[in-house]
């Protein structure tokens, strides 16, 4: 019988994983440390739980994420398929309801019947199999020492940080107003308008929280695209009316006019009863959370599902580590798939758990991988962890830049973006007809 591939970590990186191999024939032992052995960032034993925001982002072509979702459809990809199964309203961008997704995913990958699933946490890397690790970012300390062990490096890391949730019914409805931005998508959005007197008093609050403190030994790096509030507030009084509090696109319909600065708070799940405030990810402390997001219109009365949290990421140094099909240079059993290996976002992480699945497939039957072509999101996702500079590693969530150039020039962003994503789908379709991987 084949020997099962071990696959470390059932995140979304993972579980795309496993359901790759498995749909292929070959056994699986995934192994998930949660909820014997849980993460700061965590709440439960849910395989998949999404615990930064519960958006999977743009879903229109000018959006690289979105050629990425509609490349991961075409590949039958388990991600996707749960995500559109629990789509909630979000005007553009493609939102889950974050328990629902999460319940699917467990199901599907505990009723697969190639998939035995361990509630147990892994602390040695095996050498005498197929394995992937896929712990994320949040892996376990006994773990990651194994990995610096292995790399021989010292890991980079970065702080990433949880937005709060609010319950529906605790919105003053009155002080709100729904809309998307320019309307697009329908009025998905509750908006909670400031004038500028309001604006800078907020601003000033978020500067003289309190604030939770690194431990002495840990440096704080933050990822560019999840700042805490307050250090963006920290930047310029300005700053967050030009970043997350950006009020153009969105007239107040009481007055007609934009308000100063607007904070939108986005459905989190299918019953529109919880609802997240966007971008407004923090490291401040509980008291201090309640206190001024309290003064936020509309806001007064809030009752808080969840409360922002600040947690350590972790990821390896991929270009000096890896080679081009996401295995370990030095052991080439060894593959990382995930926000471990440096691709940052959601459907990132699934998008490389589903590369490195048909990857170990590959390994496993003995066969030569045919990468995905350069020109598509998938190929990009794959790409960049092996050719970015190791000198200054850092996260990347996937974009246009990473494609190669079109052959003809196009002056306008949008079009040149079309036919960028035109230009990935063919080339897919191409990809999948010499591939063993069935398209929808």
């Amino acid at each position: 019988m084949t020997t099962p591939i071990l696959i470390i970590g059932a995140g979304l990186a993972g579980t795309e994983a496993a359901w790759q191999i498995a749909q292929r024939g070959i056994p699986v032992e995934l192994f998930e440390m949660r909820p014997e052995c849980m993460t700061p960032a965590h709440h439960g034993g849910q395989l998949g739980e999404l615990v930064c925001s519960n958006s999977l982002r743009g879903t229109g072509m000018h959006n690289a994420v979105g050629l990425l979702k509609e490349e991961l459809r075409r590949c039958n990809s388990l991600f996707i398929e749960t995500a559109d199964t629990h789509a909630v309203p979000a005007g553009g961008a493609l939102a889950v309801d974050r328990n629902g997704f999460a319940d699917h995913l467990t199901r599907a990958i505990e009723e697969h019947p190639l998939i035995t699933l361990h509630r147990q946490e892994i602390t040695e890397i095996p050498d005498d199999r197929l394995v992937i690790i896929a712990s994320g970012p949040l892996t376990s300390e006994p773990l990651a020492a194994k990995i610096a062990a292995l790399t021989g490096r010292e890991h980079l890391y970065f702080y990433d940080a949880i937005a709060p949730i609010v319950e529906a019914d605790s919105i003053d409805r009155d002080l709100v107003y729904a809309a998307s931005r320019y309307g697009r998508g329908g009025a998905d959005y509750l908006n909670c308008p400031f004038d500028k007197e309001q604006y800078l008093a907020f601003v000033e609050a978020l500067c003289k929280a309190e604030k939770v403190e690194p431990r002495k030994f840990e440096k704080i790096v933050h990822f560019e695209g999840c700042m805490p509030i307050e250090a963006l507030a920290e930047r310029g009084e300005r700053t967050l009316a030009f970043g997350p509090m950006k009020p153009v696109g969105l007239p107040d319909p009481r007055t007609g006019q934009d308000p100063y600065a607007v904070v939108q708070l986005r459905q989190d799940d299918r019953h529109a009863n919880l609802y997240n405030l966007v971008g407004f990810q923090t490291k401040l402390t509980y008291p201090e959370q309640r206190r001024i997001f309290r003064t936020i219109p509309g806001l007064g009365g809030a009752t808080f599902a969840r409360l922002g949290s600040m947690h350590r990421n972790t990821f390896i140094n991929a270009p000096a580590c890896l080679n081009q099909f996401l295995q370990f240079k030095d052991k080439p059993n060894l593959l990382f798939a995930g926000q471990i290996t440096g691709v940052e976002g959601y459907v990132e992480s699934a998008a490389s758990g589903f590369l490195a699945g048909l990857i170990s497939v590959a390994l496993s039957n003995g066969s030569v991988f045919l990468p995905p072509p350069s020109t598509t999101a998938l190929g990009a996702i794959l790409n960049y962890p092996a050719t970015a500079s190791a000198e200054n590693y850092q996260p990347m969530n996937i974009t246009y830049g990473l494609f190669p150039p079109l052959e003809q020039r196009i002056r306008k962003r949008r079009d040149r973006r079309q036919a960028l994503a035109d230009r990935a789908l063919q080339d897919l379709q191409s990809w999948l007809s010499r591939t063993a991987i069935s398209s929808r």
